[in-house]
């Protein structure tokens, strides 16, 4: 039974709560009658076993039980009551000492999701931003295609840039002086992990069988005896290949599937066209969500925010960039500073953990929003909606359906965060079919 709500702050409770004796006895003395029934106790038939002798033998392993199925029972019907939604688990604030027929009061704590009220997302102004496909676009993009239909052929030449070439391990000096037997083999298995970027500086001109000497640090996925540290390196030039650039002409389109290179111009221009006007609604997104952050003044839950800080350490890690549009899947690394680039560079500069969290604490915001905003508008995601994203991630990721949904299985244990980030997306939409386009004058 709930006794009271106490607020430690806007998404912090704690909840007093007080399960009757009575209760806990019907409880205890049930399970005992139970156990009469089925237990073996010399001397007595089953089922006529005293019920004193079954409490005096087995008393205590039954109130644990009992207390087991009763307090969480009990809680969860205090959390329905109290008509909070909880974002962590309960933590009991210290152990308690039940006794026989005497009530159990105990106290838990547990964050909870802030409420958002008054909630203004309609018609709010983004800016137009008109979609023009420059010539020159169009020919980047053929170039693209191009490079992809290239063909290399070995070449007894001297190395130009756009040359393949093959290396294969000479020799090597570890920082430090030890030997490392497996030098060799680790170094082969890296491959090309392990090359500066500008090596091909280094090679142009050269040959064939030629000797190439540079510095390199290794990462921290080489093996343990390697990582962090920096090596001199010799390898040598094993083999050339040429690369040979089709024409862009009636059978380059052909062979891509167009009757003539018009058809190709064509279709090339409505793919930019869609790939522009889908860039831009993902920055009037994205300036919706920071609107709707900035006019918050609610607070987000401590254990959120630390989750969200490591999140973005995490992708930060592995992207090694940062992406400064509404992603695919997640809002995060989309809410930034209302400040200028050279003020939120300086803040950085002088505070980086305080703009970590600061940012960590934004993105939580958004996903409160948009989750507010999903349950008022009643926006629901179907099983056939889960489907075609993982179908498009499996065809971006050249993977199987099958494997990307076994991805996130393994990985989260369902598909709830997946379909999450598609009722957020799904909410995004809808906030920007509802927005104000203000044109620039002209």
């Amino acid at each position: 039974m709930l006794k009271a709500v106490e607020d430690i702050n806007q998404t912090k409770k704690r909840l007093r709560i007080e399960i009757p004796s009575d209760l806990i006895e019907r409880e205890i003395k049930n399970s005992l009658e139970k156990l009469r029934h089925t237990v073996k106790i010399p001397g007595f038939r089953p089922g006529k076993a005293p019920v004193n002798l079954i409490e005096k033998r087995f008393g205590k392993q039954v109130e644990a039980e009992v207390l087991e199925k009763v307090v969480p029972e009990q809680l969860g019907n205090a959390i329905r009551e109290a008509a909070i939604d909880p974002v962590t688990m309960p933590v009991l604030e210290e152990e308690f000492d039940y006794k026989r027929n005497n009530p159990l009061a105990f106290a838990v704590t547990l964050e909870v999701k802030p409420k958002i009220e008054n909630l203004a997302y309609e018609n709010i102004t983004v800016k137009d931003i008109p979609v023009n496909v420059e010539e020159s676009d169009v020919e980047d993009a053929l170039k693209a295609l191009q490079n992809k239909k290239a063909v290399f052929e070995v070449a007894d030449k001297l190395v130009e840039m756009d040359d393949f070439v093959s290396f294969e391990y000479v020799d090597s000096e570890i920082a430090g002086g030890e030997d490392i037997s497996s030098v060799k083999e680790t170094i082969s298995k890296m491959g090309n992990e392990i090359l500066p970027l500008d090596i091909m500086e280094k090679v142009i001109g050269k040959q064939k069988g030629d000797i190439i000497e540079f510095a390199t640090t290794f990462p921290a996925t080489a093996s343990k005896e390697l990582a962090g540290r920096t090596a001199q390196i010799k390898v040598k030039i094993s083999e050339v290949k040429k690369k040979t650039l089709p024409e862009i002409d009636d059978e380059f389109a052909k062979d891509l599937g167009y009757e003539t290179m018009t058809d190709l111009r064509e279709k090339a221009r409505e793919k930019i066209y869609a790939a522009k006007t889908e860039h831009i609604r993902k920055i009037q997104k994205a300036e919706i969500i920071r609107k709707l952050v900035e006019s918050s003044t609610f607070e987000v839950p401590e254990s959120l925010v630390g989750k969200e800080i490591e999140a973005i350490m995490m992708h930060k890690s592995i992207s090694g960039s940062k992406e400064d549009s509404v992603s695919q899947n997640s809002v995060s690394d989309t809410i930034e500073p209302v400040s200028s680039g050279q003020e939120a560079e300086k803040n950085k500069e002088e505070d980086p953990q305080a703009e970590l969290r600061s940012k960590a604490v934004r993105n939580v915001q958004a996903h409160f929003i948009l989750d507010t905003i999903g349950r008022k508008e009643g926006i629901v995601v179907s099983d056939n909606e889960v489907d075609e994203r993982i179908a498009s991630l499996a065809q971006k990721l050249s993977a199987t359906p099958e494997s990307v949904r076994n991805y996130y299985l393994y990985r989260e244990g369902s598909l709830d965060g997946l379909k999450h980030s598609i009722m957020e997306d799904k909410v995004m939409d809808a906030l920007l079919a509802k927005a104000t386009i203000e044109k620039e004058n002209t």
